[in-house]
């Protein structure tokens, strides 16, 4: 269907042979950055713009014909990492100048009001689809960029497990071979002063090395072993005994029935063994009375153990990420511990998480019943 006859002939005509003025009134107005490298194209867009109105308000296009120039304009935007802001500004303005241009028609309000409807139509359309695409576009850059970040980490992972393998088996065996020799030291001289120091201090660092290792999954431990938790947590406390004493903290176990526990008891041992000294290493800061408490019993749905101590409260902030690599709490801590134990805990069909108040601080794990 044609538009209103005449009038809408007159301003279609007035478009085109006022093409160049109206241009430059829009430019006079309009935000241009001077390093922009699609300037050019503004302008030429606005032109391609002003030609479609035309055809537009003739019916001899859709306005849908408007959506490649919109992808086009948005593509542009991005690439000249532009504000989406601005363009909508100046696509504002070019609607503004084109009013203008209506209101100058000597036309009655029922004819204009056909024009003024077709160009807000086609300026709504113009502007919400190139914000649309622009969107859509920054939004796939972002998940492109975050995907490449991911790759790296993961790829960051990899080569720490490398570098740590090749690095600490070399550091391991002199490290094997000075623990033989303090034992043979031991044995000779039962009363040397510090033996017992430096091997304490060897063992722990013993434990750091395993858990570089483990990681870089070079090494792997011995067959599945069926244990009792109390003695596993007895042989822990008398390793960590030393530790204990000097930061003057209390262990409270309770243990609701014997444990039998069926899994790598070495990984277990590694798991449990660095949620305890991190708890240590948490309530050296705390002033009151310094305890740890062990709690483990088992129903049928598996068994359940928790770790807690009243040390200092975890902020909410780094609890969110407590578990994933390189996230510490401790100045001098690598931030891998962690991570380790809910590799360990997941490979034993577990779970494992943490839940911290002012009052206490408390590591959870729960693993699956075996059949």
């Amino acid at each position: 269907m044609p538009i209103v006859s005449d009038i809408g002939q007159t301003f279609c005509t007035y478009l085109l042979e006022n093409s160049g003025q109206l241009m430059r009134e829009w430019q006079e107005k309009a935000i241009f950055v001077t390093y922009d490298p699609f300037q050019q194209e503004m302008s030429d867009n606005g032109r391609q713009l002003l030609y479609f109105l035309v055809d537009f308000l003739a019916d001899e296009r859709q306005i849908e014909d408007l959506r490649p120039l919109c992808d086009k304009i948005a593509a542009e935007r991005v690439q000249a990492y532009g504000k989406i802001g601005d363009f909508v500004y100046n696509a504002n303005i070019g609607r503004s100048v084109l009013l203008d241009a209506l209101c100058r028609l000597d036309a009655g309000k029922s004819e204009l009001q056909v024009l003024l409807q077709k160009i807000q139509e086609s300026f709504d359309y113009f502007v919400y689809y190139t914000v649309l695409t622009y969107s859509d576009i920054v939004s796939r850059n972002l998940e492109e960029k975050q995907q490449f970040i991911d790759e790296t980490h993961k790829e960051r992972l990899t080569i720490l497990g490398q570098m740590s393998a090749s690095f600490v088996h070399e550091f391991r065996n002199p490290l094997t071979s000075i623990m033989g020799f303090v034992k043979l030291l031991r044995g000779s001289y039962p009363d040397l002063p510090y033996l017992d120091i430096v091997s304490h201090e060897l063992d722990q660092l013993n434990f750091r090395i395993s858990q570089f290792l483990l990681v870089s999954r070079k090494e792997m431990w011995d067959e599945k072993e069926t244990f009792m938790l109390r003695d596993l947590f007895g042989d822990m406390i008398q390793f960590l005994y030393p530790s204990l004493v000097n930061a003057n903290v209390e262990v409270e176990q309770q243990f609701v029935s014997p444990i039998q526990f069926t899994g790598y008891r070495n990984e277990i041992r590694q798991v449990l063994l660095n949620i305890l000294m991190n708890s240590i290493d948490a309530l050296e800061s705390v002033g009151r009375e310094r305890k740890i408490v062990i709690r483990a019993f088992e129903d049928q749905e598996g068994i359940h153990i928790t770790i807690q101590n009243n040390g200092p409260m975890i902020p909410a902030d780094r609890m969110r990420t407590i578990f994933e690599p390189f996230v510490t709490t401790k100045k001098l801590g690598t931030g891998i511990g962690l991570f380790v134990c809910r590799k360990i805990v997941e490979k034993h069909q577990g779970s494992i998480s943490c839940e911290s108040t002012p009052e206490w601080t408390k590591f959870i794990l729960s693993f699956q019943k075996q059949i």
